[in-house]
């Protein structure tokens, strides 16, 4: 379990392809110190394990339904990831609960500053849309954001502050860039206890 508070990155060393696998060597000295063999890690808010930590690189494998779902099939070397350790037990909750179960792939739609921050339109899948509210909460890359505004056509429009701007890959986007989208969990139970109410509703 993660919160979505993303404070490093890292960028890509090296990548190698194998069969239905895809490793990652990635350098995060801000992470590494603690980092151990086995542990989780979101990256770009997939939920991924460290196989091998030397130095300031650690290594993922990143296999079949986490590479059709996610960016990571098109990560480059040089590109720059965001990083969250699992969170522990008593660890301060700022963002809200992420998963690290990428829902889906979005897409940039347009940035634009305004003022000392940025507002950030993303098309999102229509899944993850249709669990949405107005100032609640969704992820991108990893990120916890609050979604400011719904518009037409799957957009969520995000308000990002110079500080998440600047610390995470959110500020390396262009227009038609791709994220990873997480919805927020509890929508996602809430939608779930209302389709089997509606089933039950149906059979009685």
């Amino acid at each position: 379990m993660f919160t979505g508070i993303v404070t490093s990155a890292g960028r890509v060393t090296r990548t190698e392809t194998l069969e239905s696998t895809r490793r990652l060597w990635i350098e995060a000295p801000e992470v590494t110190g603690e980092l151990q063999p086995g542990d989780s890690i979101a990256v770009d808010g997939g939920c991924l394990t460290a196989t091998a930590v030397q130095g300031v690189t650690f290594t993922v494998d990143v296999i079949g339904t986490t590479l059709e779902r996610t960016v990571a099939g098109g990560y480059e070397v040089g590109q720059r990831l965001n990083l969250e350790p699992a969170m522990s037990l008593g660890h301060r909750l700022d963002g809200h609960l992420v998963q690290g179960h990428v829902d889906g792939i979005g897409h940039l739609i347009q940035s634009i500053k305004s003022g000392e921050y940025w507002i950030m339109d993303f098309e999102v899948p229509g899944a993850v849309f249709d669990l949405t509210v107005q100032q609640g909460s969704i992820t991108l890359n990893g990120v916890s954001l609050t979604v400011s505004d719904l518009l037409p056509d799957r957009v969520c429009r995000i308000g990002v502050i110079p500080f998440t701007y600047e610390h995470t890959n959110l500020g390396d986007l262009t227009t038609g860039g791709a994220v990873n989208v997480e919805g927020d969990l509890i929508g996602k139970y809430v939608e779930r206890i209302l389709a089997k109410r509606g089933e039950s509703e149906r059979t009685t």
